[in-house]
């Protein structure tokens, strides 16, 4: 596990892929201050009985779906019971949020006409969204399937095609179905090895995945900023 540093456990960071990174997640979550101790549990990589000394997780995305009967991926979706035990910061990042949703009885399913959200699409906060923060007009999305709404959780901002695009479930545990995390090398990667979903129904193709970049990413940096620093430096206090 990655040493305490400055006075701040670690957060725990779950990815899915030997080449994942946490992307600028983790480069802000470094300048803030907290080392990060990664693990990525479909090599093997086991997660932790307690977070006690950790200041919260992170799980990112994944190629594979809530709904896989892989051995990690029902581990993971029962170990989120571990921070939600324990009231410590966890965030859930498409994927993750998907497994977070499984844990709270929730279901993960594609839309019955087929229509992705991989590109970039409209974001709309709620009022109680918006009581948190500023949120993005545009956000980048790389999914097949969305979550539905548990009971307890409260809906943050919600999107065309996927109606639930943010959620809050009690003081610190949150779900985003979008990736605001990515980096301008890894949105490149993406659009070279995710190509052939662009066929996909309603996906964008690789020149709108780059050049909306250039016009949306500012304010979702922006709102990634003071999103890390609510959950993991106000404790979901506006």
């Amino acid at each position: 596990m990655t040493v305490r540093e400055g006075g701040r456990d670690p957060v725990l960071i779950v990815l899915h892929q030997e080449t994942s990174t946490p992307g600028r997640v983790g480069q802000m979550l470094t300048r803030m201050g907290f080392p990060l101790d990664i693990r990525r549990p479909p090599l093997g990589d086991p997660l932790p009985a307690t977070l006690a000394a950790h200041s919260g997780a992170v799980v990112f995305g994944g190629p594979m779906s809530a709904n896989d009967g892989d051995d990690h991926v029902r581990t993971e979706i029962d170990w989120m019971g571990v921070p939600l035990k324990e009231d410590k910061p966890l965030i859930g990042i498409c994927l993750g949020a998907q497994m977070l949703v499984r844990h709270l009885g929730g279901t993960v399913q594609g839309r019955p006409d087929g229509l992705v959200e991989i590109g970039w699409y409209p974001l709309r906060a709620t009022a109680e969204g918006r009581a948190l923060m500023d949120w993005p007009e545009m956000i980048y999305q790389f999914h097949r399937e969305g979550f539905s709404l548990p009971a307890g959780a409260v809906r943050l901002a919600t999107g065309e095609t996927y109606e639930n695009q943010a959620l809050r479930y009690g003081n610190n545990a949150w779900g985003v179905q979008f990736h605001a995390e990515l980096t301008q090398v890894m949105m490149q990667r993406w659009v070279v090895r995710g190509a052939h979903r662009f066929d996909l129904p309603g996906a964008q193709q690789a020149r709108e995945h780059l050049q909306g970049r250039l016009l949306y990413d500012a304010p979702v940096r922006r709102w990634l900023e003071e999103f890390l620093d609510l959950v993991f430096l106000r404790g979901g206090k506006a």
